[in-house]
């Protein structure tokens, strides 16, 4: 992230004309093409973001696929809120064996291990002595896969140390917080072929999955625009002091200010405009709101003196980024943990027949053009013969199971069960590490532009150049 402030680079950008860097005929020159771009004209189209490129020894992830495997045997690392759920949800699941659990909360890690006990699943190895043990963990050789479910920063040396272990990674959102790491994350998985999956869970809900199988059936024709959000009032967690995702997540607002949190929505957008697979995020623009909430609801909720009262908090209360695809459709993408409002994603997609939205989830489609059908949204029983007609396969297969277990209504089971059927199966994910660096790189991507006053920032192409070739991802079932 560039350090310099806004109105620094303005001054310099000025004191290079005045100092007579340019002449003036080259000046108007300059000048002169910015303004005929402005009226039309066409300049290069496609990012030049920096792409390090592969050696020719070097292999590909894209549609990595690792050996069948008979069984599944996990190692957990974090096993908090979050990674809790995955402990119980992956232990009841057929072919999975939990080997191993480490997290230096000990409580967290001893309620693990007594859920998978209470389950008949044996007792795994618990690594909890120090913050570094889990590398001790990552040296065993009867585990297959790691499930990385602890603050942002750990994500990517956690990911990269167990890939170099040689155990696929499965890390919790974003999968990283900066242009280096997503690159750390994407070479790494091409130097030892072994997966690293953001675990984006948002991809696996009902709706989700079935507009991405209307979208596939081109019920809402060619794609144009989407728009995808984290709305969620989490102000609250600015009382986990000690322990729990508010206690290192509320020092993030305090010093970065972009979207901290962008996968959530952007995940089952990017897979319905087929992100990576024929098209590609160009570039991105951001801008955030002042930062307000949190400071009132410090003063609030905290006494006098209290160091939640002394953190000066910079990230804007609401941030909304745009980004254009190379093939030239837009996406807006917002974030916002702390304004008084009803939970969102948006989850919005609009094509040349019609449109979905999502919170309240909705649609609109016309059956020829202007025959005015798309002029009022469907709601409630519309909607009743819209999932008897569009449910996604893997939903009608597994979806009462995914409910019944739970996780966010479902998602979260289903998938994980999807994931162990894919690794058992030798097929490839349903998301690879180019998702996982994309999607995440908008978090650091808007930080930059935020603070260069909405300047547009490239995007990486961390397939680089084989988007092109890779096929949407299938309607499995």
């Amino acid at each position: 992230m560039n350090d310099s402030s806004p109105d620094t680079e303005g001054a310099m950008e000025q004191g290079a004309v005045d100092k007579g860097t340019m002449d003036r005929r080259k000046f108007l020159q300059v000048a002169g093409s910015a303004t005929l771009m402005g009226a039309g004209a066409v300049a290069s189209t496609v990012s030049e973001a920096k792409t390090p490129q592969r050696k020719a020894n070097e292999k590909t992830a894209a549609g990595l696929v690792a050996p069948k495997m008979d069984r599944v045997r996990v190692g957990f690392i974090g096993v908090g809120a979050r990674g809790s759920g995955h402990v119980r949800q992956m232990a009841i699941i057929d072919g999975v064996e939990v080997k191993a659990i480490c997290d230096p909360h000990i409580p967290s890690a001893e309620r693990s291990v007594a859920a998978v006990q209470k389950l008949g699943k044996g007792k795994p190895t618990v690594y909890c002595d120090s913050p570094t043990d889990y590398l001790k963990m990552l040296d065993r050789d009867d585990i297959d896969i790691v499930i990385i479910a602890t603050p942002w920063a750990d994500h990517v040396p956690m990911s990269v140390a167990a890939m170099k272990r040689g155990k696929h990674a499965f890390v919790e959102v974003p999968a990283a917080t900066t242009v280096e790491g997503c690159w750390e994350l994407v070479e790494t998985s091409e130097a030892m072929q072994k997966h690293c999956m953001m675990m984006e869970n948002v991809n696996y809900g009902r709706e989700e999955l079935m507009v991405l199988n209307m979208v596939r059936l081109g019920v809402f024709g060619e794609l144009l625009h989407g728009e995808a959000a984290y709305i969620h009032d989490l102000r609250w967690q600015m009382k986990e002091i000690e322990h729990g995702t508010g206690s290192w997540r509320t020092l993030e607002y305090a010093k970065r200010n972009g979207n901290l949190y962008p996968t959530h929505g952007l995940g089952p957008v990017a897979q319905f405009m087929n992100i990576n697979r024929g098209d590609r995020m160009d570039f991105l623009c951001s801008v955030s709101s002042n930062a307000r909430t949190r400071e009132i609801y410090a003063a609030q909720e905290f006494p006098e003196g209290h160091d939640r009262r002394k953190l000066k908090f910079t990230c804007g209360d609401i941030n909304t980024s745009i980004i254009k695809t190379v093939k030239g459709n837009t996406i807006m993408v917002q974030w916002d943990e702390q304004l008084p409002r009803p939970y969102t994603r948006h989850n919005y997609i609009q094509g040349t027949k019609g449109a979905w939205g999502g919170f309240p989830n909705r649609f609109a489609v016309e059956e020829k053009p202007g025959d005015g059908k798309a002029e009022s949204w469907k709601t409630a029983k519309d909607l009743e013969a819209l999932y008897a007609k569009y449910d996604h396969p893997l939903f009608k297969r597994m979806g009462e199971e995914s409910v019944r277990n739970g996780g966010h209504g479902g998602m979260d089971f289903l998938m994980l069960w999807r994931i162990v059927y894919c690794l058992r199966n030798g097929l490839p994910l349903d998301q690879d590490v180019y998702d996982a660096a994309s999607w995440s790189v908008v978090g650091p991507l808007s930080e930059q532009s935020v603070a260069k006053r909405g300047r547009s920032m490239d995007v990486p192409d961390f397939t680089r150049g084989q988007w092109k070739t890779m096929k949407p991802l299938d309607i499995v079932s």
